[in-house]
């Protein structure tokens, strides 16, 4: 049965009822448990938190970025961490997450608010925009997920054979779309108000930075496959993004479930002992002495230890999530100020005119991360001035530098880890001797969509070189 979650404010999330007699015999047959209608806020709101949980949540059926990224290994049960896919039909449950949770709510918000009468017409206008780019954020997970994938005929519920649509085409549409609800977003006016979810306070500021940003990591996603264009895009951007240390787009979490954070589920909550950090994490961390380690794991007899990709790892053994990771109300971050810099950064590299040195970005980049964790100042300097870490002097080429250190700042957010190691190629990372697949570059697509919508699914695997784990998305061409 669909839920929705009615978010009253950051503070306390809840919902409130109310109770009265009746002697209309006919209101025995309403269910008070279901709204008869709902508010475009609260289906915008249900959607958000959808996408946050599937792209928070490290639970198995759903959520193996981590895994696949080598942050974390599993303890008992390993075939995650070997890209076993299938078993748990993890394609599967990450479609349904994005298409049947969040967009069609989405879709249902944009009808609700088109019907009413009653908002005024600049607020309804920004609350279309934002609606949008919520919209345009979860299609684009799905293309970085499987490649081509149902766009212009999805959400259709009458008819479950819908077709797919090229991943570049839909990428184009995508980036047409933000730059039509930049310039649809005024400033003078609200928009969803507390249902905003991503920002304390409904600024459309903050969305319009939001956006750019979310068109800026669009943007630099094409730049092997489309330069000319990637350039337009990301030097346009870059102009209005997130542009001050600490600015995030966050989902807040309460400590009220079933508000709470996902991680906090996976960990606590469910009282299992599944995951400790890998080996290929810790070892890289250790060896240039992060200073973010106490914040990503616990110590085993003092030091930082991983265990070995692929192999069961026993929990008393290895390096645990640290304690933040177990917050009921850490937020979902959505994109942050660190990943927008280090597009920055790789743009320079690139010879595109955003302003400023890679060196500069990418220690921007660094520092925002350090101090998110709780670092400090002096610990940023230090590390960056660490020759291994250093950008004048740290091994490797531009990619190599700025993917390693990337892979380090999204720690905890698995999916973005892994978009941009597959598309930098940093870190290298090597399949465990038992993996069911190659480095998984993409998700088969779900069982249902083979079994249900054979003809269209046909079609899209024979357009993307076959429906395989290797098998590499349009932008990722090296």
């Amino acid at each position: 049965m669909k839920k929705y979650i009615i978010y009253g404010s950051f503070a306390a999330m809840g919902i409130l009822s109310s109770v009265s007699c009746t002697k209309n015999i006919t209101d025995l047959n309403t269910d008070p448990t279901k709204p008869s209608a709902v508010s475009s806020s609260a289906l915008y709101a249900s959607a958000t938190k959808e996408m946050a949980d599937a792209i928070t949540s490290t639970n198995v059926n759903l959520g193996i970025f981590r895994l696949i990224v080598q942050q974390w290994t599993e303890t008992t049960y390993i075939d995650e961490s070997n890209y076993n896919l299938v078993t748990r039909t993890i394609p599967d449950n990450f479609w349904d997450a994005f298409y049947t949770d969040a967009l069609m709510d989405l879709k249902e918000a944009k009808k609700v608010l088109e019907a009413d009468v009653n908002t005024d017409a600049t607020v309804k206008k920004n609350m279309l925009a934002q609606i949008d780019v919520m919209s345009v954020y979860g299609t684009s997970v799905l293309v970085n997920t499987f490649g081509n994938v149902p766009y212009s005929q999805s959400l259709n519920s009458d008819s479950l054979f819908n077709k797919y649509d090229d991943a570049h085409t839909i990428y184009t549409d995508l980036i047409a779309r933000l730059n039509a609800d930049l310039a649809n977003f005024d400033e003078s006016a609200a928009g969803m108000g507390a249902s905003n979810m991503l920002f304390s306070s409904d600024e459309i500021v903050n969305w319009k930075k939001f956006t750019n940003s979310l068109k800026l990591r669009l943007g630099i996603l094409l730049a092997d496959v489309d330069p000319a264009t990637a350039q337009t895009i990301v030097t346009e951007a870059s102009a209005g993004a997130f542009d001050t240390q600490g600015e995030y787009a966050k989902f807040p979490y309460s400590t009220i479930p079933p508000n709470t954070n996902p991680l906090w589920e996976d960990l606590v909550q469910s009282g299992r002992q599944d995951f400790v950090g890998s080996n290929t994490f810790v070892d890289y961390i250790n060896s240039v002495e992060d200073p973010r380690r106490p914040f990503y794991f616990t110590t085993i007899g003092g030091i930082y230890k991983g265990g070995t990709n692929g192999v069961k790892s026993p929990y008393a053994n290895y390096s645990h999530p640290g304690s933040l990771l177990e917050k009921k109300d850490l937020p979902g971050v959505f994109i942050d100020y660190s990943e927008v810099e280090f597009i920055r950064a790789e743009a320079v590299e690139r010879g595109w005119a955003v302003g400023g040195t890679a060196m500069t970005h990418y220690n921007n980049a660094i520092t925002n991360s350090i101090l998110y964790w709780g670092g400090t100042e002096e610990d940023a300097l230090t590390y960056l001035a660490r020759p291994d870490v250093n950008y004048l002097t740290a091994a490797g080429d531009w990619k190599q530098k700025i993917g390693m250190q990337e892979w380090i700042a999204l720690y905890n957010r698995g999916f973005d880890a892994w978009t941009a190691q597959r598309h930098l190629d940093y870190p290298q990372l090597v399949p465990p001797p038992k993996a069911q697949s190659g480095y998984p570059v993409r998700f088969t697509y779900p069982i249902a969509q083979q079994n249900l919508n054979t003809e269209n699914y046909n079609q899209a695997a024979s357009a993307i070189g076959g429906d395989a784990a290797e098998t590499k998305l349009f932008w990722d061409k090296f």
